[in-house]
């Protein structure tokens, strides 16, 4: 094929040879040049995300700090619960809390116990 592309074209069969190796290399570099265009947009679009997805993290960091020191009680608002009938009291020295029932229980308590001999007969 060479030879008869080359008497057709009134060439030698070496400078047919040379061009198609030059037609394949310019083909690979312009594909080169694509897949790196390609490559750059792609790097370009990761590097916002990137800027993008820490800004949110510091947020998130920032948030979550603020949150934690918002919900956090002072030493004195520590509670205890009674065990005799299971309710919260306050333990500290601060204003007495209010007695509410917790959402559970260990088991059915009887309240017919001597107030004066039990403990807990504050509650």
């Amino acid at each position: 094929q060479k030879q008869a592309l080359a008497a057709k074209l009134d060439l030698r069969p070496r400078q047919v040879e040379v061009w198609f190796q030059n037609r394949r290399a310019r083909t690979k570099l312009k594909q080169t040049e694509v897949d790196c265009e390609l490559l750059k947009k792609c790097c370009e679009t990761l590097t916002e995300e990137n800027k993008r997805l820490q800004k949110e993290l510091q947020e998130l960091k920032s948030w979550k700090l603020t949150a934690s020191y918002c919900m956090q009680l002072p030493a004195a608002a520590t509670l205890t619960m009674c065990p005799s009938c299971e309710r919260v009291a306050n333990g500290g020295d601060g204003p007495p809390a209010t007695t509410t029932s917790i959402p559970f229980t260990i088991g059915p308590k009887s309240h017919f116990i001597n107030s004066l001999s039990h403990p807990s007969a504050a509650c």
